[in-house]
Formats: structure tokens, sequence, C-alpha cells
């Protein structure tokens, strides 16, 4: 009997204790859930979140008020015939749009850009991947002769523009001055005044100005190879050329793209220094459509006429600038994605 009712004390005690934690642990479980707790945490939240707009705020507003809405303003100009004063009231709807189509000195321009976009690419990415190369090695002087390579670049395009103008001066200038010294002679009219050279001496100009800064992006990715793979690479006997073919070059790849993306973008906006150079001249030989649309604004007082040509110069670099993404860079974004992925893992 005495054990029996031990053993009746000892389940009710046990009992007892049960019902008493599981409210305990009830409310411990509700507190946490929505209490004091879960009250930080959403303040917590709501501070981030205030900052963030505090920070993002004002470049945002700057990004709405020069981009966004001088594009919207450029679009609704070019459904009119307008001549910069005035309200709106010449609407002509697509219009303006068949007039820039069908002109030939715009087809001519935008022939001139995409000239620009593959010489620019062609010339500058293997010169500056070869003068990266033989930088990246150790010699004396070596940061002397990066920062006299990469000067061009940092010079203003009004600087750059001007200077090479009074170089290729016919008769007076240094350029000719030159080639009378060693027997041989420019153009009459100069480089510049020549249509048959005013286009690829505008490239030439544009390979200086911009070279420097294919190099410096180069060497930067260069940093980023590993020395372990050379060591690898010698001792299995390869040459420099198998090395760099096999080694360097591939794991350069993502650098050379983005630049590449960076130049194309460029020489498609292209204005200023051809517009120092030649202002589209001779006889329309070096026009690109910047320089095209300036003129049809600020010369012809058309300003339908220059937005339609603006808005297709847009249209025209968006589309260049997704498909490049899509066929080029791909490859680089998959990467990117894949190493978030696994970084939040």
């Amino acid at each position: 009997m005495a054990d029996e009712a031990n053993a009746q004390q000892g389940a009710s005690a046990s009992a007892a204790t049960s019902t008493l934690t599981v409210p305990v642990a009830g409310r411990t479980m509700r507190s946490a859930a929505g209490g004091p707790g879960g009250r930080r945490a959403g303040g917590n939240n709501t501070r981030k979140g205030l900052e963030i707009a505090f920070f993002v705020a004002p470049a945002l507003l700057l990004f709405v008020f020069f981009v966004v809405w001088p594009i919207v303003k450029a679009v609704q100009f070019s459904f009119y015939r307008w001549k910069g004063y005035g309200p709106l009231v010449d609407f002509v709807g697509l219009k303006n749009y068949v007039s820039v189509l069908n002109n030939d000195v715009f087809t001519g321009a935008l022939q001139h850009n995409l000239i620009i976009v593959v010489a620019s690419i062609a010339i500058q990415l293997p010169l500056g991947l070869l003068i990266a190369l033989l930088l990246n090695r150790r010699m004396r002087g070596q940061g002397m002769l990066r920062t006299i390579i990469f000067v061009p670049y940092v010079l203003a395009e009004v600087i750059a523009g001007v200077v090479w103008f009074q170089l290729l001066q016919p008769k007076y200038g240094v350029i000719d001055a030159w080639l009378d010294a060693v027997g041989l002679h420019g153009p009459e009219q100069g480089f510049l005044g020549d249509p048959k050279y005013a286009l690829a001496t505008v490239i030439v100009v544009l390979t200086w100005k911009y070279l420097g800064l294919a190099i410096l992006l180069f060497l930067a990715g260069l940093q980023g190879v590993p020395d372990e793979l050379y060591e690898a690479a010698q001792i299995d006997g390869a040459s420099w050329w198998q090395v760099q073919r096999k080694i360097t070059i591939p794991l350069l790849g993502p650098t050379m793209r983005t630049w590449a993306f960076l130049s194309m973008i460029g020489s498609l906006q292209l204005f200023d220094m051809v517009w120092i150079l030649t202002k589209g001249g001779p006889a329309n030989s070096t026009t690109t459509m910047a320089t095209f649309l300036v003129t049809e604004g600020t010369k012809r007082s058309n300003y339908g006429i220059a937005s339609a040509a603006s808005v297709i110069l847009f249209v025209v670099a968006l589309i260049l600038a997704l498909l490049y993404q899509r066929f080029i860079m791909r490859r680089d974004n998959t990467v990117t994605v894949i190493k978030k992925k696994k970084v939040a893992r």
C-alpha cells in the first residue's frame, strides 16, 4: 500500500510539473515571436530602410532630374516641329523619325560610329594587351612609363583635341613638318581637311587618347592572375607565348570584355573630339550621330529633328548594349551569380 501511495504521489508530481512547464514554454515562445524581441527586430528593419532611403534619395533625385527627365522631354519634342521657342503646337507624329532615317547624312553618321566602334576595339585591344604584358614585367622606370601612357586619358578632350588640331595643321603643323623632313608630303588640305584621311586621322587621335584606359584596366586584371600558375607553366616547360595564350588571356577575359563594352558605348556617343577636330567635316566624312543632332539643333534650329535623332541614338546604344550583355558577357554574369549563391550558402 505504501508503495502504491508513493507511486501515485510521484505520478501526480510529474503531472503537475508537466502542466506547469507547458504554459511557461508557451509564454516564452509567444514572447520570442510577438513580444518585445519581435518589436526590436521590426524597429531595426525600419531603421535600415530609412538609412537606405536617406543615402539613396539624393542620387536618385539627381538621376531622375538629369537623366530620366531629359529623355522624357526629348521623346516629347521629337513628335513636334519645334524651333526651340514657343509652345509645342505643331504635332507631326513620327515624321521627324522618318526624316532622320531617310537623311543620308545621318545614315552616314551611323556608319561612321560603327566604323569607330570596330576600329577602336580592333586596334586598342591587341595594342593595349601587348603594352600591358610588357609593363607587367619588372623593369627600371616602370612607374614612370605607366604614368606617361596614362596621361593622354587624363587630359580633357578639349585640350587633347586642340593640341592635335594644331599638330595636324597643313604646311605649318608639326606632323607635316616631320613628313617634309623625311621626304614625304601630306595632303594639300591637311589630314583633317581631306575626306579620304579625315576619319582615319580621327581614329588615330582616339587611339592615342583612350589607349591608356585599356592598358590600365589590363594591368589591373593581370595583378589578379596567381603566380602559382606561371610557376607551374615554367616547370612544365611552356613557352612565353603558350603561357599567355593558355593562362593570361583566358583569365584576363572578363576585364577585356568589360573594357570592350565601355569602348563600344563611348564610340557610339562620340562627340567632343570629333567636334573639336573637324565639326563633322569635311563633306560630312567624320559626322557622328551626336554631331548630327547638335548641328540640327543649334545651327539649324530643328529641335524636333535633333530630338528624334537623339532618341534613335539612345535606342541604338541600348540595343547594342543589351545584345552585348546577352551574348558576350553572358558567361561572366553566370559566373558572378554562381559565386553569389555559393557565398549565400
